[in-house]
């Protein structure tokens, strides 16, 4: 079965999304880094934490994990710090 997308890993990081996690106090600068990347092809890379397991089984219905995804869990600061560097659909 072809999926309607799929990841491309030859896609490099483009530009970051909002700010650093140590500008965001998310972070101690060592081995904390939530962070959000827009790729060259257009596609959104998200650094968090791997929550797979913990949400795997409480997804709301209609919402699967294939067997190569990831949950990840960023700070929500982030993301509000981003959504100025996120264009309007």
């Amino acid at each position: 079965m072809t999926r309607s997308w799929e990841a491309d890993p030859s896609a490099l990081f483009e530009r970051r999304l909002g700010k650093t996690a140590q500008e965001m106090g998310n972070s101690d600068g060592n081995d904390e880094c939530p962070d959000i990347w827009e790729l060259d092809n257009g596609d959104i890379a998200v650094i968090g934490r791997d929550l797979t397991a913990h949400y795997a089984p409480h997804l709301p219905e209609g919402v699967s994990l294939a067997t190569d995804e990831r949950l990840v869990v960023i700070p929500g600061n982030m993301l509000s710090a981003a959504k100025a560097d996120i264009v309007d659909a």
